[in-house]
């Protein structure tokens, strides 16, 4: 029996099973072995993907949004419309078959959007160009998923779903679980908190399937059996998705008005330009990043090209973007902005920036 028979064997198992107090251990003990099992498709496609496989986007700009979705959503169209690059939008499906990129220029930045080709269900097990697709949208700072109005709940469920299947965990953050692996000593759990959803007993035997039997773990949450196989699995990777549902002019205004209330979703019309705008707003808010000004001494600084990163920035983060020799000779900085508590202030390089925040570098004589 294939790796893939064997997960479609425990998830009919896993649906047939009813969900409650007397079953939860059982269910864990499949959701262990299911997680093992898609690790183990995953790395087996990895190694027998033929060279020149995937799509090859060199990353531009200063953030980068990928864009997924079934076909015929109207990602070409939303592409052709945000940016000057022209997108093959045809009336059919999978007029898209290879990743094609453009550049958004939005608050003096430039963002690249990448329109990708549609997927399928089934996508995460390897049908169509899945998991190239899949594998691209890893890379950004952002997914963009779109999604047609009339059935928006519906793709929205089977697109997660694909997603986290190879490992990708949308608008969540990481589980505070502590997990060290160790050579002697057994098995040592402690939690700071009472669990409600796991206990000592099924963490120990989820840890024997992963063949650990030395580790010592430590919860300072009440998390699930499913976040504490992802600390143990240490591959996941945590991303904003912005869900767009696009076409909102094929359905009723009442309809309209509760999809534009769900959590992370963003509704627009790409055909008729409807609420572009607020789009980029809310990517903008979802790339979270910060805009700083550098000001060589006795000049003023530019304003019209900043430099774009991460929110949680430091001066040492910004010294190591500039050059690397800059932490070496690295003196003090004067910072101007939200984050200064006086203007100009004297700060050292654990200082964190805010958003358009202005850096002054002063660095020591070079030898």
């Amino acid at each position: 029996m294939g790796i893939l028979e064997k997960i479609k064997e425990i998830e009919a198992e896993m649906a047939r099973t009813q969900k409650n107090k007397a079953t939860n251990y059982h269910l864990g003990r499949l959701k262990g072995k299911l997680a093992l099992l898609r690790s183990q498709l995953i790395t087996e496609s990895k190694s027998s993907g033929k060279a020149g496989e995937g799509f090859d986007v060199a990353k531009s700009g200063d953030a980068r949004v990928a864009m997924i979705g079934f076909p015929s959503v109207g990602k070409s169209t939303l592409l052709s419309t945000l940016t000057k690059t022209k997108s093959q939008a045809a009336a059919y499906a999978f007029t898209t078959l290879t990743c094609i990129p453009g550049v958004i220029d939005y608050n003096n930045s430039k963002i690249q959007l990448l329109d990708l080709p549609g997927i399928i269900e089934g996508a995460s097990k390897g049908k169509g160009k899945g998991k190239q697709v899949i594998a691209v949208a890893r890379t950004s700072d952002l997914i963009l998923m779109v999604v047609e109005a009339h059935k928006a709940e519906l793709q929205m469920r089977l697109l997660t779903k694909e997603i986290e299947n190879v490992g990708i965990r949308i608008n969540q953050r990481p589980p505070d679980i502590t997990y060290v692996r160790k050579k002697t000593g057994g098995i040592k759990f402690n939690s700071t908190v009472e669990l409600t959803h796991c206990d000592e007993k099924l963490c120990k035997d989820i840890l024997h399937l992963h063949k650990v039997h030395n580790a010592e773990i430590l919860f300072r949450g009440d998390y699930t059996v499913d976040q504490f196989i992802d600390v143990i699995e240490g591959n996941r990777k945590y991303m904003r998705c912005l869900y767009c549902i696009n076409k909102v002019d094929t359905i009723t205004v009442g309809e309209l008005d509760r999809l534009a209330r769900l959590n992370d979703t963003v509704v627009i019309s790409a055909h008729w330009k409807l609420n572009l705008n607020y789009l980029l707003e809310k990517m903008w808010m979802y790339l979270d990043v910060v805009r700083l000004y550098t000001k060589p001494r006795g000049k003023r600084p530019d304003f019209s090209d900043p430099v774009v990163m991460a929110r949680g920035t430091t001066i040492l983060d910004i010294c190591n973007y500039i050059h690397k020799d800059f932490v070496k000779r690295f003196k003090t900085a004067n910072v101007w902005g939200t984050s200064a508590k006086h203007v100009p202030q004297s700060v050292g390089l654990k200082h964190e920036l805010q958003d358009e925040d202005v850096v002054q570098l002063m660095t020591k004589p070079g030898k």
